[in-house]
């Protein structure tokens, strides 16, 4: 699973709930990855999604170009499959090179809006 160089990052907990106060971009539940490449090459990301009761989904891939920064909504993902919505799931995220990793939930079910944000916790690095 591990390629030479690569730092695997796990997110045990996701889960983005159908329902949202508003349909504006902004206000719509949401799970998200933030990313930090602060170094001199471009680092390719594999986002693999694992269930309770079913098989993994993924690689979801993206790049994230040296010294810039990707804020990616789980919500849209979609190759190869979109991210099923009130699903608990779990992310394993893979870099081949060093990243940041930020973790993001915003539930607007309520008018009373939660947000949670974590830095991922890297599991592994060759």
């Amino acid at each position: 699973m591990q390629a030479v160089g690569c730092t695997v990052w796990a997110i045990p907990e996701g889960y983005i709930p159908s329902g949202s106060v508003s349909q504006a971009h902004d206000l719509v539940s949401h799970e998200a990855a933030c990313f930090l490449n602060a170094g001199d090459r471009d680092a390719e990301i594999k986002i693999t999604l694992f269930f309770r009761d079913r098989e993994p989904i993924g690689p979801y891939r993206l790049t994230v170009p040296s010294r810039r920064t990707v804020h990616m909504r789980f919500n849209d993902l979609t190759d190869p499959a979109p991210v099923p919505r009130d699903t608990s799931y779990a992310s394993l995220i893979e870099a081949s090179a060093p990243v940041v990793v930020q973790h993001t939930r915003l539930d607007s079910r309520q008018p009373a809006m939660a947000l949670l944000s974590t830095v991922a916790y890297p599991v592994a690095q060759s």
